[in-house]
């Protein structure tokens, strides 16, 4: 992801309640939805390993399991792009959260390591085309070697498998945020902000961190033309983009009158100028008929007056053979 995009994405996800909906809405396992989510610790998501190499993941949790205080780990990634080696990267980070786990003395007993759910959360438009094991990277052989082959899959959750229907069905953090990103219309915008002020009511610091990251995902949507200032709440985020949406439309329709008005001008000029090539042609006609048969009748006049472009050129090319002003029209007897 864009360096600010993964920022925005990590402050939404500092929040534990984007990951308690983002497991309870999105990762079908009843074992997990069992959990306390009350219990969610965020933990470090930079190392250092060994090789005094720095390395970072985007999001880590913990959550306790059981009477006893055993942890389960939470690792995030996000995503805008599919990467045909994110299984690899999945098993660095897995790699280097145990290596900090075993620094820190955060192993269960008989040195049992804790587990960890690895989520890559991806919210491009392309379907993901990933492997999302590692084990699938790396061709078959037979033998011994197959035993030790390393295995570890990561979960999946590609935000554009779900429909803005089957998102709108959810009282869930997490699927107003995914909403949000892919918005049906500016009111679908402003429905959500508002629920979200209801659901949120009484967490004034999440109400703030998604105003933040709201403004960020339509200033990145618009390619930061859209003109918004800085909001610390969705209150006035709401009153702020109603007001934009407003100038917008009143904008919009005024570009679309002064098109139309532009379009017609340009309209008019072009029939006006295909009506004098016309009138040329008839009257260049005229005198050629004259020349040839005479003084021509008030009738064959207002025949040519009339007359398309097309009709003054099937005539034209009539003259030249014929050799009376009745062939050149194909008519009875013309004067």
């Amino acid at each position: 992801m864009p360096a600010e995009h993964d920022a925005s994405y990590k402050l939404l996800f500092s929040a534990p309640e984007l990951v308690r909906d983002l497991i309870l809405g999105f990762v079908p396992d009843e074992w997990l939805h069992s959990l306390n989510y009350s219990t969610l610790e965020k933990m470090p998501g930079s190392y250092v390993s060994d090789d005094l190499r720095h390395r970072a993941q985007d999001v880590v949790w913990r959550v306790k399991v059981g009477p006893d205080w055993v942890y389960l780990y939470i690792l995030i990634e996000f995503q805008a792009k599919v990467d045909a080696w994110m299984a690899v990267r999945m098993m660095s980070y897995v790699g280097l959260l145990y290596q900090d786990l075993i620094k820190a003395k955060q192993v269960l007993p008989d040195r049992k390591l804790p587990p960890v759910l690895p989520i890559v959360l991806y919210n491009g438009d392309a379907p993901w085309t990933a492997a999302t094991n590692v084990q699938t990277l790396i061709p078959k052989v037979p033998g011994l070697v197959a035993q030790y082959l390393p295995s570890l899959e990561y979960l999946l959750i590609a935000e554009n498998q779900y429909t803005p229907a089957g998102l709108a069905r959810m009282r869930n953090l997490a699927a107003a945020m995914m909403r949000l990103q892919r918005p049906q219309s500016q009111g679908e915008v402003l429905g959500l902000i508002d629920s979200l002020k209801d659901w949120l009511a009484d967490n004034p610091e999440l109400t703030r961190v998604f105003a933040i990251w709201i403004r960020a995902v339509l200033l990145r949507r618009s390619g930061n033309a859209m003109a918004l200032p800085k909001v610390q709440d969705l209150k006035e985020l709401e009153m702020t983009l109603a007001t934009r949406f407003e100038e917008w439309a009143q904008q919009h329709e005024q570009r679309g009158i002064e098109k139309g008005r532009t379009e017609g001008r340009q309209e008019g000029r072009q029939e006006g100028r295909m009506q004098g090539r016309v009138e040329g042609e008839a009257r260049l006609l005229q005198r050629l008929l004259v020349a040839r048969f005479g003084p021509l009748s008030q009738q064959t006049l207002a025949a040519l007056q009339s007359a398309d472009s097309q009709q003054l050129e099937t005539w034209t090319d009539r003259l030249l053979s014929a050799r009376t002003l009745a062939e050149v029209f194909g008519l009875g007897d013309a004067g």
